[in-house]
């Protein structure tokens, strides 16, 4: 009888105790589990936080911009170029490089206060490698630009058929002699982007009509030699479109080694004795608004251009 007892009484120890420790082990799951999320907020937020400073929420819009601005932009000097290389009585080859200098300039101040008015790949890099624009948005403006540039290319296709070649660029004389002649043009033309687009000393105000003029100087003395690309994207769309290779590196190496010389150097030699606090929102107004691209926009109260 005692026998019986003591075995029972063990037993039920050995029950109560199986049970706590079952208990237990529920409740650290239980406290896991809570724990778990609450460790992996502060990385959800912060991931959150990079994506919206990296794309904020207008920035579909600044891509929509470029794809239209580089559209019009290969539409109008690619026509005007293919035309004027078919019949000079049409369009005189003076007026295809005036054209080209036009149409920049009106879309520098028709985008530049929404995507920058980038317009060329090389471009793009050369403000990224200067860190006037974040690297993180590179991609997506040259995919813009090269769609823009693209669908023009096929539009022009269609309109002047039967053009074969619609505005397409190759060098006339030897790769080297295009190579430089790409080099320095591009060279000249970002330089003087630079100089209006990022140096709060500039005139500012004006650097639609001085970068289009450049571009307008520039391929009038590039345009027998090289075709004056100055635009990886201006080139490729209608080599596409026209299913034309001849010599396309020399349009991609040539304009993005100018523009990276280009910013580069005048990076080197600007002269800054005002200190970013001290900048006035009207010193800001064109400059950052009209042609870089940035995340957060402050709106000049007093810009007169803000009214047109």
């Amino acid at each position: 009888m005692k026998i019986k007892c003591t075995l029972s009484s063990k037993l039920s120890f050995l029950l109560v105790k199986v049970m706590d420790n079952r208990q237990l082990n529920s409740s650290d799951v239980t406290n896991v589990s809570d724990q778990t999320p609450k460790q992996h907020l502060p990385l959800i937020g912060s991931i959150r936080c990079n994506f919206t400073d990296n794309y904020p929420k207008d920035f579909l819009k600044k891509v929509i911009a470029e794809i239209i601005a580089t559209y019009l932009l290969v539409f109008v000097t690619c026509g005007s170029a293919a035309l004027s290389a078919s019949d000079e009585h049409k369009v005189a080859r003076l007026g295809a490089s005036i054209a080209g200098g036009l149409i920049v300039t009106a879309m520098i101040y028709a985008v530049g206060h929404i995507s920058g008015a980038h317009m060329n790949p090389a471009v793009t890099l050369a403000f990224a490698a200067v860190r006037h624009f974040p690297w993180i948005q590179v991609p997506f403006y040259a995919a813009a630009q090269l769609t823009g540039a693209t669908i023009a290319g096929f539009t022009l296709h269609v309109l002047l058929h039967p053009i074969k070649h619609v505005g397409t660029t190759s060098p006339t004389g030897t790769d080297i002699q295009a190579l430089v002649m790409e080099i320095v043009v591009t060279f000249s033309m970002m330089f003087i982007t630079s100089a209006v687009a990022t140096d709060t000393k500039a005139i500012g105000e004006l650097a639609g009509i001085a970068v289009g003029s450049a571009v307008c100087i520039t391929s009038i003395l590039a345009g027998p030699v090289s075709g004056g690309s100055m635009n990886p994207a201006r080139t490729i769309g209608p080599a596409i479109a026209s299913s034309y290779y001849k010599g396309i590196w020399i349009y991609v190496v040539g304009p993005v080694c100018g523009t990276l010389l280009g910013a580069w150097s005048y990076n080197f030699i600007r002269v800054s004795d005002k200190p970013v606090g001290a900048l006035t929102p009207h010193s800001l107004s064109f400059k950052l608004r009209r042609m870089r691209s940035i995340d957060e926009q402050h709106p000049a109260p007093n810009d007169n251009l803000d009214r047109i």
